[in-house]
């Protein structure tokens, strides 16, 4: 076969493909339609309502900061190692305190393997399905830093608590004009 009968056999060949994959498309597409069905946020409402979920859904975590005994566990049997828990010994009595907990949701796949080993539940998979955030930053949470009944595990996980709780409250340098008294 020569150079030109070839070619406009592979422009054949690539024309027919195409219309066989979009015929396979086309009846889906006729199959499935139907008139009176909404799109998906006239169905959900969904930033003001939450979107339903299934009850074994496994979102973004709920963390109890009240029971937490800071054993490590979640974090020894998390296998990306995406926990991250600084502690301090309890100053009375005995045991450890919870000085940080972070999930980095960069790294985490929500296997829900972090769940299981707690020996007090302080921590389970929550409903949240949707931490949107514009950085990297963002995904990485704190959760002994979050408000209080985000940290108690009674309100879910949001962007805004997330985005609050990485603010400074107080300035970290002084203008070497206040530091010298002037």
């Amino acid at each position: 076969m020569t150079g030109f009968g070839r070619w406009l056999r592979d422009v054949w060949l690539a024309v027919v493909t195409i219309a066989q994959g979009m015929v396979v498309t086309i009846r889906y597409m006729l199959a499935t339609f139907h008139p009176r069905r909404k799109a998906f946020t006239q169905r959900f409402e969904y930033p003001e309502l939450p979107v339903p979920v299934r009850p074994r859904y496994r979102g973004f975590h709920r963390y109890d900061l009240t029971t937490c005994i800071a054993c490590d566990q979640c974090a020894r049997a998390c296998p990306i190692d995406c926990i991250y828990i600084e502690k301090e010994r309890n100053p009375v009595g005995k045991g450890f305190r919870v000085i940080s907990f972070t999930i980095d949701y960069t790294k985490c796949m929500f296997c829900g393997l972090c769940t299981y080993p707690c020996p007090v539940d302080c921590i389970y998979m929550g409903q949240t399905h949707d931490l949107s955030a514009y950085s990297r930053d963002s995904l990485i949470v704190d959760f002994a830093k979050l408000p209080l009944e985000i940290a108690w595990g009674l309100g879910t996980l949001n962007p805004t608590a997330v985005a609050e709780s990485k603010v400074i409250p107080e300035p970290v340098w002084l203008p070497a004009a206040q530091a010298s008294g002037k």
